[in-house]
């Protein structure tokens, strides 16, 4: 079938394994209601707490007498240590179960910031943001991974569009309340407001109940075991397909944040303008995201994947040809609106495709693959605006992107299976 059921038809879920103390996903009255506050409240605040330290990492870092370009790559370490980290991540996941997991990258994500506010050297305090990265890592699978099991399949793309849209909502205000800490006790606190946050989204994690599969039917073959190699082996033409247009959505949504900022320069416009577009498109991005997931539920995710991938191409393509505050900002907004209703689209995917036994792994080689397209991404634009021009890099990140919307027509499937062995 090409639609999801609605949520009043919603169907059981036979298959699907018992969450004791949460709603199972045979419960034809599931509802995200329900379970917002366990499942999303972690989401909530580890968001907030990454949020609250990341505008301030630059700073500290050129205190402690870092060069501009040495700042920069201290950002860069927290990115490259989810990239690096997904594939242990995955193994994490699998040996400890997705509760304790979470807890852990909490946990891990405090003592990173914590040795970066109270180290006095550059090394240490830029092991400390790589400790951060790898953290994001393991609680992103986990999370992933804990509502795919725990969520009924017609509820999926709601529950992860609302995960991944609570992330960004945490983001966003954790640097209003690092901003008013560094105002009263200077750069240090941004991390202690960091620290509080990862730390209750770990004491809440830890309330989770642990996900109980049902037992093996009987007069059945057990399910062979797995390895990370059987799961690549296994998987192969779904990473070589869609895995591919996943890393370029990835590098399609990296490369835009940017791009605003920059073309905002080239039309020398003031800085607290160019600051004003883009937090006006990151906010409309967060109205989008639960409309998006109940779309995908009710019609396919081909629904929302292709037309947030064309909203941001055909932006992208317009934008060098703005030529001041309204036409940027026109542009900028149709960047927020595509990338908001694509809001839990690459979670989703990875779900809709993972099996049941071996998801952890499956969803590492995932989240890799997106980690990959988000680092490339920034970094192509970058070789783009100084081999050519900053339009023409502006301009092949929107052909990227039309790219991504052809592929990914292509190649997510019409159905929404359920669980796979």
């Amino acid at each position: 079938m090409s639609s999801q059921p609605s949520p009043a038809d919603a169907a059981p879920d036979a298959t699907a394994p018992v969450t004791p103390g949460a709603p199972s996903t045979s419960d034809a009255n599931f509802s995200l209601r329900k379970i917002a506050v366990a499942a999303f409240g972690p989401s909530l605040l580890f968001g907030f707490g990454e949020g609250a330290i990341l505008p301030i990492v630059p700073l500290m870092a050129r205190d402690l007498g870092a060069s501009v370009s040495m700042a920069a790559f201290v950002v860069t370490l927290i990115g490259l240590g989810s990239l690096l980290n997904n594939i242990p991540a995955s193994i994490i996941t699998m040996r400890w179960g997705e509760r304790w997991a979470i807890v852990a990258a909490g946990i891990w994500s405090a003592l990173g910031m914590a040795l970066s506010v109270l180290s006095h050297g550059l090394v240490p305090f830029a092991a400390g943001c790589f400790m951060v990265g790898m953290s994001q890592a393991v609680y992103n699978l986990a999370r992933q991974s804990y509502l795919t099991e725990a969520v009924p399949v017609a509820f999926r793309a709601r529950a992860l569009s609302t995960l991944g849209g609570v992330m960004r909502i945490g983001m966003f205000i954790g640097p209003f309340f690092s901003a008013a800490a560094v105002h009263a006790f200077g750069l240090p606190a941004a991390f202690a407001v960091g620290i509080v946050g990862v730390l209750a989204a770990a004491a809440i994690g830890a309330r989770l109940p642990d996900l109980v599969h049902p037992p093996h039917p009987a007069g059945h073959a057990a399910p062979a075991p797995v390895s990370f190699k059987t799961i690549l082996a296994d998987h192969r033409r779904v990473f070589l397909t869609l895995g591919l247009g996943v890393v370029l959505v990835s590098a399609v949504r990296a490369s835009r944040q940017a791009v605003i900022p920059l073309w905002s320069d080239q039309l020398m416009l003031a800085p607290a303008l160019a600051s004003l577009i883009y937090g006006i498109s990151g906010g409309i991005e967060m109205l989008f995201f639960y409309p998006a997931g109940r779309v995908m539920d009710v019609k396919g995710r081909r629904w929302v994947a292709v037309p947030s991938m064309l909203i941001i191409g055909i932006a992208m393509l317009a934008m060098p040809f703005t030529v001041g505050f309204v036409t940027l900002l026109l542009a900028a907004t149709a960047v927020g609106v595509g990338n908001g209703i694509g809001s839990g689209l690459i979670m989703t995917l990875g779900a809709d495709h993972a099996p049941r036994h071996g998801r952890a792994y499956f969803l590492g080689v995932w989240r890799f693959l997106s980690d990959v397209g988000g680092s490339c991404g920034p970094a192509l634009l970058s070789v783009l605006i100084a081999g050519a021009s900053l339009s023409g890099g502006i301009a092949a990140t929107g052909v990227m992107a039309l790219a991504a919307a052809a592929m990914l027509g292509r190649w997510i499937p019409p159905k929404v299976q359920a669980h796979k062995t």
